[in-house]
This record gives structure tokens, C-alpha cells and sequence, in this order.
């Protein structure tokens, strides 16, 4: 009988909890042993490693965050911190660990799969800059609760012939910008996977301040080299020729905090079985994502140290449209 310990590392993102439950569930479905670790991989390091049974899931799937919770670990990022975590768990006897997180997790996952210890991914962040996988877990959620910001800030704007500046989430990727801000009828959208003049953003202010709108909408990703903070710097030396007040929004963490919707709900069921699945055939050092629909794994090394790439028909589209 296998024995499958599961972790959350890095930041939250709504559905993460959906795919601890689909681990534990479908593990135990093969008659499995299954373990959660608190803490990320801090609790690798001090041992707080505890079995899960079906009940212990129970009830989770609709919450937001992580129930093993998450933090950083200093003592990881060396390699005898790394091989202490490894010792750790062949102790209790765990053949496989399981870690749901973005980037750095990933990274810290391929750590372990180097020193030989057997590893499977989970995609899984709300900036959706991870490779091997279209769409991780997490971020469809933040993208519908920055929509629904834009939507009623929006209201706010017209009401009192503003311009609104809103900032989302995503670090150095800007897909949750651009996407929220096509569907949101933004102005302008600053991603940092593009070059912007904030004069440009200047002339598409007065633009739409002479063509008579009530207002106008900038979104604006925090990883964009002008960012909200630059551009109310920069706007408050243009305000005479803008028409328009400015006012900004940096929606931030509240992003990350939201029950997860129907499509992060399944998806993190389906990668949940997929790495299960992963493990039964001995497929190790993956990553489980979604590609044209259906669930695949992508070799650990293919995915750390890259960025994914921005999709240039959406930056082409968001142009059109502004």
C-alpha cells in the first residue's frame, strides 16, 4: 500500500483546497495511505505530518485559501534542509509527496525530485505565469472578483465623471490585467509584458473625456513598470489637460480570497486525480495542468525557471477594443 503525503506552498489561490480534497479523496480510493503536511515545506523539515482520512476533507471544497495552510522556509532553500525534509519523510514511510503551489513551490518540488525522492505537481497560482499548464488553479476566481471590482468601481466613475485606476494582482505576469480589462471595457492596460508611455494613457484619458464619457477605466497590472502609484505620480503633473479626475484602486490580496467558482472547483478536482493517477503509473518529477482540455503532465524541468509567454491575439484584441 502506497503511502501519498500532500502539501500547499507559496500563495494561496481559491480552489487549492478543492484539490487537497481530490488528492486525499481519490488516494484513499486506491486504497492508499494519505498524509497532509502543515505549513508547506517547513512542516517537511519539523515533522508536521498528519494522516487524512475522507472526513477530514469533508466540507472543504467551496472555502478559499489552504486548510494545510502555508509559509516560508528558510532552512528549504539549502540542501541540508532539503535532504532533513527527505529523511523526514521516509521515516513515516511516505513513497511520494504531492505539491499544489506556482513557481517557487514547483521549484522547491523539483528540488526534492533531484535529490531522489519522488514528486508530482499541482498548477496551481492566480498570476498564471506557470508553464505546462493554460490555466492553474486559482484563476479564474481572481479574475471574476477583479471583473467584479472594475464593474463597480465602474458605476462609481460614471456617477461622478471619474477616472479610476485599478491595479490587479499577478506579479510580472499580466494576465489578469489584460483578461479583466478586455472583459471589463477598460480604456487603457498596462501589463508588464508590454512597453507603455504613460502619454499615451494621457491622450486615451482626454480622448474619451472629449468624445463626452462619463468615465474611463485603466487597468493596470502591479508588475507594470508603471504601476498605479507611477501613474497618479505621473497624472498629477497632467491633471489640467485630462478632463478627468483620477482616482486609484489596488484590489491586492483580496483577489486571492474568494470561494473558488465552478471552474476552479473542477479543475483542481481533475489535477487533484491527475496527480493521483500520476503516481499509480510511477510518473514522477511532473507537473499535472490543463491543455486544450485535457489533463497532461509536463517534466518539472520544463517548467521551472521560465515564464509563460503572454498571448499576443488578446494584446492585439485589447487594442482593438480600447
Amino acid at each position: 500500500m502506497k503511502q501519498v503525503a500532500v502539501l500547499t506552498s507559496g500563495g494561496d489561490a481559491p480552489g487549492m483546497n478543492a484539490a487537497i480534497r481530490a488528492v486525499i479523496r481519490c488516494g484513499i480510493g486506491k486504497g492508499w495511505g494519505m498524509y497532509g503536511v502543515r505549513k508547506g515545506f517547513s512542516g517537511l523539515i519539523s515533522g508536521n505530518i498528519y494522516p487524512m482520512g475522507t472526513r477530514d476533507v469533508g466540507g472543504i471544497i467551496h472555502k478559499g485559501g489552504t486548510i494545510l495552510g502555508s509559509a516560508r522556509c528558510e532552512d528549504f532553500y539549502s540542501e541540508p534542509g532539503r535532504r532533513k525534509a527527505i529523511r523526514t519523510l521516509r521515516q513515516i514511510g511516505i513513497d511520494a509527496l504531492v505539491v499544489i503551489g506556482g513557481n517557487g513551490s514547483q521549484t522547491g518540488n523539483y528540488q526534492l525530485h533531484q535529490l531522489g525522492f519522488p514528486v508530482v505537481g499541482i498548477a496551481s497560482t492566480i498570476d498564471n505565469d506557470l508553464c505546462g499548464s493554460e490555466i492553474t488553479i486559482g484563476v479564474d476566481t481572481a479574475l471574476n472578483i477583479a471583473l467584479e471590482a472594475i464593474d463597480r468601481l465602474k458605476v462609481t466613475a460614471s456617477s461622478h465623471q471619474r477616472a479610476f485606476l485599478i491595479e490587479v494582482m499577478g506579479r510580472n505576469c499580466g494576465y489578469i490585467a489584460l483578461m479583466s480589462g478586455i472583459a471589463g471595457g477598460a480604456e487603457y492596460i498596462l501589463i508588464p509584458e508590454v512597453e507603455a508611455d504613460p502619454e499615451q494613457v494621457a491622450e486615451s484619458l482626454s480622448l474619451a473625456y472629449e468624445h463626452g464619457k462619463a468615465h474611463a477605466i485603466i487597468v493596470v497590472a502591479e508588475g507594470a513598470k508603471y504601476n498605479a502609484e507611477a501613474l497618479i505620480n505621473y497624472f498629477e503633473k497632467h491633471k489640467d489637460r485630462l478632463g478627468f479626475k483620477i482616482r486609484a484602486t489596488i484590489l491586492g490580496h483580496v483577489q486571492r480570497g474568494g470561494a473558488p467558482g465552478a471552474f476552479d472547483r473542477l479543475l483542481a478536482s481533475r489535477l487533484g486525480n491527475g496527480a493521483i493517477e500520476a503516481i499509480d503509473r510511477g510518473e514522477f518529477g511532473v507537473l499535472v495542468g490543463l491543455n486544450k482540455g485535457q489533463i497532461t503532465t509536463t517534466p518539472l524541468e520544463e517548467v521551472i525557471g521560465k515564464t509563460k509567454e503572454i498571448s499576443q491575439a488578446m494584446v492585439e484584441l485589447a487594442h482593438v477594443l480600447d
